[in-house]
């Protein structure tokens, strides 16, 4: 007799329910499991690198190339991204003729990056080359038709717009109407509709069919450089040849940590190779910045994204938006000293700001919804909240509550900014655009993890119904059935420096790509306690004396802090990610604990 299958699959060391309130479950089914064994004994790779691989649908024979992502086996051909090869013969072209060029960037780490580097290149070849940011908080998302003009009127004979400019209908028809060409270079979904330009690279463009959707507008503003710089030197450009493009991935591999991109194919190599050029610290502003962050070891993709990222993005949200692209393009270390330092500074105003903002956000949560269990969708709105800093705020409600969260930043007109940011499974960009469809908000928009809004005051509750009447049943699904996904389990003595060397050349981790999570089973907790401002530090010791350090962050007053803290002594379930500590000089391992369980 044959048993039937259990469809839904065990859980792992029996933790149906842990402190977070999620199932544990392996990451890997009966197939992931015999892909894992495969790998490790066709390639002679250690059991828990093989099973991360697996976990991440790479295939037995794929093993070894995905183990040494290469820029030359992942880059395409740059024509075959949709107007490549116009957009990069209109910049040879302006470099040929001397014209004066402006760069339109965006005010967040992608649109500086992305800036830097065509400024960069441009400056290589003598062109004379100007970056223009827009204020986030007077101009908004892209090009206006106002700046378009003083650009035109500055001398600027040819528009670059990096990170933005798909959709500005308005300001590409003004350059038109005046006689300017524009080249488009972004990465944003887009609707069938085209501006008007001389050419529009993205890849997220119905037409396009290069199958690099994925990238974020740095990495697409390398592949036309690329494109570029193999006209130049097809046409004997005699600066050509001594440009080595590779020694700019850097920026790529910080806007594409950044952005948050899915971090698979060309990505991965993008990251690995320009954590070896960030290492060199030739760039002078990213090295002032690294030094500003307090970074003593190597570059590794946490520094961008949790240190070096938000500094740079200080100074969209607070301050002066050029300051990071600024930054990007400088070569003397002094001057880029002091800019790190004022963004450094910035970023302190801005982390000041958000906490007083979030726990007023929070605040109104509890009075608006309690626990959040019974809620759909977070939705917080306040008169003097800065509008650069709501998105950080939704992103906080999302991690507290469990659940999609919008903050709203009011002006005195009545009119609200706001960000949202969504958990695993659910389109906020869908949402929003319905919202957009009923009229209740001016303008809306995003795409599954994290959208935008513009709504007036008198719709703010019939907004909030009508999230909550279309978010309802599947939001409730999802937090009934959230779950943590482990790749399998080790003692405190098998938590090395060689297993992390080993997982790291699986690495780059990020979205698309999850950062390997590991169950520590049945250790006990021999200390615990709070450390910095909210952060959890423990000690765990297996049966044979072995033990393994970690930390909670952002950890007190929550379900797992709470556990911690009280379980001194007990045997306890950890699950986290494995990483290394510099201190003094040495790596020591410890485990960044994101669950826990008791263990009976």
């Amino acid at each position: 007799m044959i048993e039937p299958v259990d469809p839904v699959p065990r859980a792992f060391l029996g933790v149906e329910s842990s402190v977070s309130g999620q199932r544990w479950v392996s990451r890997l089914d009966q197939a992931g499991q015999n892909r894992a064994l495969a790998i490790a004994q066709l390639h002679g790779m250690p059991e828990l690198l093989a099973r991360v691989l697996a976990g991440r649908g790479v295939g037995v024979d794929e093993a070894p190339a995905f183990l040494d992502p290469t820029i030359r086996s992942l880059m395409p051909d740059p024509d075959s991204l949709t107007d490549c090869e116009a957009a990069a013969a209109r910049l040879v072209r302006a470099i040929a003729a001397g014209e004066r060029i402006a760069i339109f960037g965006d005010y967040d780490v992608d649109g500086a990056a992305s800036s830097a580097l065509l400024y960069r290149f441009l400056s290589h070849f003598g062109a004379e080359a100007e970056i223009y940011i827009p204020d986030r908080i007077f101009e908004g998302y892209g090009p206006n038709p106002a700046a378009i003009g003083q650009l035109i009127e500055r001398g600027a004979r040819l528009v670059v717009t990096v990170d933005c400019g798909s959709t500005s209908f308005e300001a590409l028809e003004e350059a038109r109407r005046r006689g300017i060409d524009v080249v488009v270079i972004d990465h944003h979904q887009m609707a069938h509709a085209m501006p008007a330009c001389h050419a529009l690279v993205n890849p997220n463009r119905e037409d396009d069919l290069s199958g690099q959707g994925h990238l974020c507008a740095a990495g697409v503003v390398f592949l036309v450089l690329v494109a570029t710089l193999r006209l130049l030197r097809q046409q004997g450009n005699g600066r050509a040849g001594s440009l080595d493009l590779l020694a700019w991935l850097d920026l790529v591999a910080l806007a594409t940590v950044c952005d948050v991109v899915p971090l698979k194919g060309l990505n991965r190599a993008y990251v690995v190779k320009g954590l070896i050029a960030a290492r060199h610290q030739q760039n002078a502003g990213l090295a002032a910045l690294l030094r500003v962050a307090g970074i003593g070891g190597p570059v590794t993709p946490y520094h961008f994204g949790f240190l070096v990222g938000p500094r740079i993005n200080a100074g969209g949200r607070i301050g002066d938006a050029a300051l990071g692209s600024r930054l990007l393009t400088l070569d003397d270390a002094t001057a880029a000293g002091e800019i790190a330092a004022r963004l450094d500074e910035l970023n302190r105003e801005r982390q000041a700001m958000e906490t007083a903002m979030l726990a007023e956000a929070e605040a109104e949560a509890l009075a608006e919804y309690g626990t959040g269990e019974t809620a759909s969708v977070i939705v917080t709105a306040h008169d003097h909240w800065h509008p650069g800093i709501v998105g950080l705020l939704a992103a906080r409600l999302k991690e507290k509550f469990k659940r999609p969260a919008f903050a709203i930043a009011f002006d005195p007109s009545g009119k609200g900014t706001g960000s949202g940011r969504s958990i695993n499974g659910f389109d906020l960009g869908r949402m929003v655009r319905a919202a957009v469809d009923a009229g209740l908000l001016v303008k809306g928009g995003g795409h599954a993890m994290a959208a935008g809004l513009t709504v007036e005051r008198a719709n703010l509750g019939r907004l909030r119904a009508f999230f909550d009447e279309v978010a309802g049943s599947q939001v409730s699904t999802l937090a009934a059935n959230r779950s943590l996904k482990i790749d399998g389990a080790l003692g405190a003595s098998g938590a090395t420096i060689a297993l992390i060397d080993q997982l790291e050349t699986a690495g780059p981790y990020g979205a698309g790509h999850p950062q390997p999570c590991f169950a520590i089973p049945a250790h006990r907790l021999r200390d615990s306690r709070l450390v910095g401002v909210n952060h959890v530090k423990v000690t765990v010791e297996a049966q044979d004396g072995s033990r393994l350090d970690g930390i909670a962050f952002r950890a007190a007053e929550t379900p797992l802090g709470d556990f911690l803290l009280s379980s001194r002594g007990s045997q306890v379930h950890l699950a986290g990610s494995l990483s290394a500590e510099h201190w003094q000089g040495t790596r020591r391992v410890q485990i960044r604990v994101t669950d826990a369980a008791k263990a009976f």
